[in-house]
């Protein structure tokens, strides 16, 4: 193999950027620093140099339950978490807010940090507050997380009666998506019930992402994605970036995490109780830190499982509509071979060994994201 062509220096010379991390929880709630050591965590500057990451979506989320009523406060925190970073190491990490900056950022040899809303509970029925995180930098918002918010329905919280549902977008809701066309924020389904991906594409102007989404033929999922809709996505020239969480690669993980259930709900029980005893709620690293130590507790899934997920998406919506969203610091566990970012060129070299080509892995690894989000901002110029 010349030496051009080979994985390592392929993805080298290539623009990696990865669709979605919660890292911010961990500058805000652990005052964890980019330039610190990972503990427990996937992200920082020297997993990023390692696994050659030129840029990270870092999502901005408040946690529905523990931040009930004050949902913009905690957004604007984290958003506050994340320029502190950067203001912190400026000859390190530079904030990016179009393709343009991340390119910037390459030639400086900084980290390009971008943001993205995760629940569009954030906006607290607001397209005001939509606007305003539009001029913080967030260029992106999944239209929900894992809860239904009133104008929009989660694959999350679908089977549960309690929770009132609209059968998709309302028609704030559509506000909302044509408001994001508009700005030139991308609008995001991962996470979003499948009536609510098919409202808004069909709202949509521009093309939409998923963040960090995965593939429901592979591995049966409600936050997976059926084969036509990673079709649709393409057609609307948008792009699916695939979600490292096991749970959502292999089926054998999730029967296994489903069993620790009861398990698992008694252990964060306990520990609510014991913050409710204190007068507080549990913050999201200790709640993180259990469910890892029950993850803990079952056999990794294979790397191949994520590589095949990537592999089906790509077949079925095409190498220009594939890309990585990893969902670093936001999941309890990772598949065998991805401890952090510094692991990343390992996907590059398994996909080279089942045939892709230099061109291919340039789109998958960041060429792709660049393109649909020089689509989005142009979309956004012509309205």
């Amino acid at each position: 193999m010349p030496a051009m062509t080979k994985p390592d220096s392929v993805h080298a010379r290539s623009l990696v950027i990865d669709g979605h991390a919660d890292t911010p929880q961990r500058f805000l709630d652990e005052g964890f620093d980019l330039e610190g050591a990972l503990n427990g965590g996937h992200v920082n500057f020297d997993t990023a140099k390692a696994g050659g990451l030129d840029a990270e979506f870092f999502a901005i989320w408040a946690e529905p339950t523990q931040h009930k009523g004050r949902y913009a406060q905690r957004s604007l925190a984290l958003i506050d978490a994340v320029l502190r970073q950067a203001a912190t190491h400026p000859d390190k990490m530079r904030m990016a807010y179009s393709p343009e900056d991340i390119l910037a950022a390459r030639d400086e040899d900084k980290f390009a940090a971008l943001m993205g809303i995760e629940g569009g509970h954030a906006i607290e029925n607001d397209l005001g507050l939509l606007r305003e995180y539009y001029r913080l930098g967030a260029r992106y918002m999944t239209l929900t997380w894992s809860n239904t918010n009133e104008w929009a329905d989660s694959s999350g919280d679908l089977a549960d009666k309690s929770v009132q549902h609209h059968n998709g977008l309302t028609p704030f809701g559509n506000e909302v998506v044509r408001e994001m066309n508009r700005l030139g924020m991308m609008v995001d389904i991962s996470h979003a019930s499948d009536q609510t991906f098919w409202d808004a594409l069909a709202t949509s102007s521009a093309p939409v992402i998923a963040s960090h989404s995965c593939a429901r033929a592979v591995t049966e999922h409600p936050r997976n994605m059926t084969d036509e809709m990673l079709r649709a996505v393409a057609e609307k020239d948008g792009i699916i970036m695939v979600n490292f969480y096991p749970a959502f690669l292999d089926a054998k993980w999730l029967a296994n995490w489903q069993a620790l259930k009861p398990d698992r709900e008694r252990a964060h029980a306990a520990l609510g109780a014991g913050y409710e005893s204190k007068g507080q709620t549990v913050p999201y690293f200790a709640s993180g830190a259990l469910d890892r130590n029950h993850a803990a507790r079952i056999s990794r899934a294979p790397f191949t499982a994520l590589i095949d997920h990537i592999d089906h998406v790509i077949r079925v919506a095409g190498v220009d509509h594939t890309g990585l969203g990893s969902d670093f610091d936001g999941i309890p566990a990772t598949p065998e071979g991805i401890d952090s970012a510094a692991d990343i060129p390992k996907i590059t070299s398994a996909l080279t060994a089942r045939g892709y080509s230099v061109k291919d892995l340039q789109k998958v690894l960041g060429g792709n994201l660049m393109r649909v989000f020089r689509s989005v901002q142009a979309a956004a110029g012509s309205l």
